[in-house]
């Protein structure tokens, strides 16, 4: 039996990372770009081909519509379809106050948080589209908590962008729900990932943690297991869902 392909942006590292490897557990193949970080997503190519499925990465800033053209043909060359996208990709920059930020800054966080995000789910929708002879599939976005907390005195940018990410996934889940595509978004909270280092705070999660009904920070994997429900058959009614994974926060 063919085993479905999965597209992951910026699956390098950190939650991107956790939802290859445990793709690949489940029997999927694997796609995954990345930035900048070649040696990394390598070690998750190889992580993915040890449990004996296909594995292929690709450098690519989401931002650039030129790239995503070229990640989506060499994606049809190499693995010949196209399953399930997760629209992981996404920067935060540093801490800072709103008056603060930078034109250039503001840009390029939408340019990669949300422009890129719409730029592969429209390649993904081409390639699913039953209208288009595809098989149907599955899109999820990363959004985050922040998109509904904002993010006061931090990085209301990047709040914003999520809050972006979360419109797009309602409407494009009403716009292709008919044509065989469920549109999804996951929205974690304070994870232990790289995120609070780019943001020039190393502890900020352990250091909020105690606003987090659990009181704990919570794992990448924990994300990923949430992310992979949504493009597994057992969520095939789930469709314009923002899925909450924050501990209660």
């Amino acid at each position: 039996m063919e085993s479905k392909v999965l597209l992951i942006t910026g699956a390098s590292r950190g939650i991107g990372a956790e939802v290859a490897i445990l793709a690949a557990q489940q029997g999927w193949d694997v796609a995954l770009t990345y930035r900048v970080d070649q040696s990394e997503a390598e070690k998750v190519q190889s992580k993915i081909q040890a449990f004996g499925q296909r594995a292929f990465i690709y450098q690519a800033d989401v931002s650039d519509e030129l790239d995503i053209t070229r990640v989506f043909k060499q994606l049809d060359k190499d693995l010949g379809r196209l399953d399930a996208l997760v629209n992981n990709a996404g920067i935060i920059t540093k801490i800072s106050p709103f008056i603060s930020m930078s034109a250039e800054r503001i840009r390029d966080v939408f340019n990669i948080n949300v422009v890129g995000s719409f730029l592969c789910a429209q390649e993904a929708v081409k390639r699913m589209a039953l209208s288009a002879d595809g098989y149907g599939g599955s899109i999820v976005n990363m959004s985050s908590a922040a998109a509904r907390i904002g993010s006061p005195n931090e990085f209301i940018d990047y709040a914003a962008t999520k809050g972006a990410i979360d419109t797009m996934t309602l409407g494009l889940a009403k716009e292709v729900g008919s044509d065989g595509i469920r549109v999804n978004a996951v929205r974690p909270g304070l994870i232990a990932t790289d995120m609070h280092a780019d943001a020039g705070d190393a502890e900020r999660a352990e250091r909020l943690k105690q606003f987090v009904p659990m009181q704990r920070v919570g794992e990448p994997s924990e994300v990923a297991k949430a992310i992979m429900w949504l493009i597994s058959d057992e969520a095939s009614y789930v469709n314009g869902a923002l899925l909450d994974v924050t501990g209660g926060r």
